[in-house]
This record gives C-alpha cells, sequence and structure tokens, in this order.
C-alpha cells in the first residue's frame, strides 16, 4: 500500500519574470560598457529551465534596446546528438529559435582556441561567439549531480563545457578526471573571463517547485566570487526523497532535460561510476527502477546505468549514438550501460523487491516519483508513516492505495501524480 503525499516548501516564485531580468541588466549598466551596433552572442543551454524561453527573451531585448546587434546560440555539450541540427531542435523545442526570440540563432559547430590555462587544459570557444564583440549567457545556477564544490552547476560551467561546443565539453571533461570537475571548471572560466570577451552571465535560481525564485547579473569581473553565493543559496532550498531510506524507488521518466545525468544523481544517491549512496548527507537508496525515457531527452538515454531494472518501453526509444557522444564526451561510460529489463512493471518491480535483503514483502520500504525535478507530489509506502509523521513539510493527501496493474501487467499511474 502507498499514501499520496504533498512536500510543502516555500514559494519563491519571481511574480514578473522578464521583469526581474530587465531590472537586473539595467542596474548592471552592461549595455554601457558596449559601443551601439556591437554584436552580442547569448548562450542558452539544454535543461528544462523554468521560463526560459521568457527569460531568454528579456535579455535579448535588453540588448536590443540598447542599440545592440544580439544573437543566440546553444551552449551546450554533446547534447542534441551533439550535431548543430540536435542543438537548434532543442533550443526551438523550448521556444527558442529566431521567430520568438527576434533575433538570428547561430548553431554551428565550429570553435577556435582561447589559449591554455595554468592547470594545461586547452580552453575552446564556438567560432561564432567569439567573433561577436562580447559573450553574455543564460544559465541556472544548481547543485551538480556528480560532483561536490563551491561551484558547481552554472554560469561558470556553462563558460567552461558550453561556449566551446563538443571540443570543450570533452577537454574539460577529460583534465577532470586528473584535476577534479571543479578545479577544471575553474580554470577555464577564470582564462576565458581573462580575455575581456566574456560580458558575464544571468543566473537563474528555481525554488522547490522548479519556478523561477531569482535571477541575478554576474559580471565577468567577481564571477565566481558571485556564483558561489546564488550556489549557496540554491543548495539551501535543495528538495530531497522524504525518508532516509527507500528499498525501492520508481522513477516515472529519466532525460537529459531532467538532469544532465538523466536523473539527478544527488537526488538518487548514486556515483557516475555506478557506486551506490556515495553521498552519506543524502537518503539511501538500494534499488532503482525507471520506467520510461523523456521525449524531451531525444534518445539520450544517459542515467539508465544508474538504475537498477528499467521497462523494455525504454529500448526502442533509446538513441544509442546520442548516448555513445554523451559518455564519450564525460568520460561516465557507466551512465549509459543497459540494465536488466522486462516487458511489464510488476516483473520490474518483483525484482527489484526481492533484491533488497528482506524476507518479508511488507517491509519493503517504497518511493514513486514522476521524475528528479518533480517532488512535491510523490507516493510512499504505508510503513514509511512513521517517518512522514515526523517531518511537518509533508502531508498526506487521501487514503493508502493498492498499485494498480493492467492486463499487461503494466501500472496504471499514481494517483496523486
Amino acid at each position: 500500500m502507498l499514501l499520496p503525499v504533498r512536500q510543502h516548501f516555500p514559494h519563491r516564485t519571481l511574480p514578473d519574470v522578464s521583469g526581474a531580468v530587465r531590472a537586473e541588466l539595467e542596474a548592471s549598466g552592461l549595455a554601457q560598457t558596449l559601443r551601439p551596433g556591437a554584436r552580442v552572442a547569448i548562450g542558452a543551454g539544454s535543461r528544462g529551465i523554468s521560463n526560459i524561453a521568457e527569460i531568454v527573451r528579456a535579455v535579448v531585448d535588453y540588448f536590443t534596446a540598447h542599440g545592440m546587434k544580439p544573437f543566440l546560440f546553444p551552449a551546450m555539450g554533446s547534447h542534441g546528438a551533439g550535431t548543430p541540427e540536435g542543438q537548434a531542435s532543442v533550443l526551438a523545442h523550448y521556444g527558442i529559435d529566431e521567430a520568438n526570440m527576434g533575433c538570428p540563432v547561430a548553431t554551428t559547430f565550429d570553435v577556435v582556441t582561447v589559449g591554455r590555462t595554468e592547470l594545461g587544459i586547452e580552453a575552446y570557444a564556438g567560432k561564432d561567439a567569439w567573433a561577436s564583440d562580447g559573450i553574455f549567457l543564460v544559465s541556472r545556477v544548481k547543485w551538480h549531480t556528480s560532483f561536490a564544490g563551491n561551484i558547481e552547476s552554472g554560469v561558470a560551467k556553462m563558460l567552461a563545457i558550453g561556449l566551446g561546443k563538443l571540443a570543450g565539453a570533452k577537454s574539460v571533461h577529460a583534465h577532470a578526471r586528473t584535476h577534479g570537475m571543479e578545479a577544471a571548471i575553474r580554470s577555464v572560466a577564470k582564462l576565458l573571463i581573462g580575455t575581456g570577451k566574456i560580458l558575464g552571465g544571468l543566473g537563474i535560481l528555481e525554488d522547490a517547485y522548479h519556478a523561477t525564485a531569482q535571477v541575478s547579473v554576474l559580471r565577468a569581473a567577481g564571477l565566481l566570487e558571485r556564483e558561489e553565493e546564488l550556489l549557496r543559496t540554491t543548495k539551501s532550498w535543495m528538495v530531497r526523497i522524504p525518508a532516509p531510506r527507500v528499498d525501492v524507488l520508481i522513477i516515472d521518466e529519466i532525460g537529459k532535460n531532467i538532469s544532465g545525468t538523466g536523473m539527478d544523481l544527488k537526488i538518487v544517491n548514486r556515483a557516475t561510476t555506478g557506486q551506490y549512496n556515495p553521498w552519506p548527507e543524502e537518503p539511501k537508496i538500494e534499488r532503482i527502477f525507471v520506467r520510461d525515457l523523456s521525449p524531451l531527452s531525444y534518445g539520450n538515454a544517459v542515467g539508465i546505468g544508474a538504475a537498477d531494472v528499467i521497462h523494455d518501453r525504454l529500448l526502442p526509444k533509446v538513441d544509442v549514438n546520442a548516448g555513445r557522444v554523451n559518455a564519450v564526451t564525460s568520460g561516465s561510460l557507466a551512465l549509459v550501460r543497459t540494465p536488466l529489463h522486462f516487458p511489464s512493471d510488476r516483473e520490474c518491480l518483483e525484482l527489484a523487491a526481492a533484491t533488497v535483503g528482506k524476507f518479508d514483502p511488507a517491509e519493503v520500504t517504497v518511493a514513486w516519483i514522476r521524475n528528479t525535478l518533480e517532488l512535491g507530489r510523490l507516493a510512499l509506502s504505508e510503513n514509511l508513516r512513521g517517518e512522514i509523521g515526523k517531518n511537518p513539510e509533508l502531508e498526506i493527501l487521501g487514503p493508502a492505495f493498492e498499485m494498480e496493474f493492467d492486463e499487461n501487467g503494466n501500472l496504471e499511474g499514481m494517483p496523486c501524480l
């Protein structure tokens, strides 16, 4: 039996997202540092960021209103199968195209080498962006799924990895195996900022409901220090699966649009190498069952390797080449391995539950979520009622329910989602 549960978190939603972006940019004075008619390259990424089209359009409008000539470019490493066409399609799916943005979108993969950092890392930048008069990046600032530091996901990472296209992503990930990801990101970001070509970026913070909660302009001078502050803030808002230990975690979907690793590895407590429960401060997860692949992942099934069992329905949706490009670029081969798979949800669940070391099925603890971005509503097994009662942020939405299976042994769906 499962309980439908809601997690209550503070609502931090900005009432006027575009207005907040405009106010931040006007206060920054960035336009005053450029001549009229200057070409400004605006980089946008591939994650499922709330209001991303509205935010990017507000950035475009700011530079246009001040007499500049902005254009957009994808700054997303290996997403979109690592091709110009794929990345243009990803941006367009988020509403970021010439028609909606009112400016050109440059999607070529040509890069230039900018120099070598003090760690010996070759830094790259997209040729179109580097030919501009200034580069401005739009990125969400949040914890990274697979490493911990004072700089994780954000503008600095987009500078080091996204700006340099596939070449930059490969270079940074390769050197990260020696120096660590944070050190590699800092090294490349510092070199790029030092050229004077980087104007800065817009850091987006989202609350626990995945709503835009804060936007902040990070000027090139002091960018890393300001991003550290923003990361501390967003980490303090981080949500978790509300149980100290879950035997079986059911995830309805994974995808590159949800997390760079398909599922947030800190939420599910896995490492890129497949290690179980490497994050001591996070709930322990014994088995992970993944039911489907998000269509917005464009066949990139990175993250399936973190699951213990998957449904067969994923297999025909997997673009092996997209996963290969991602795996080679990041060096995380384990994340694209295909785990055990079965043609029904029932078989997958039975295998997962039988391998957690409990002889009485009634003792197996279960959590069921849509994906690792949406944790406001979930289902928890009734044997976790005691834990639920200890947490004032949790509300039981109704009576316990049985998992309902159709004639093929597949789940009918979760009532609370």
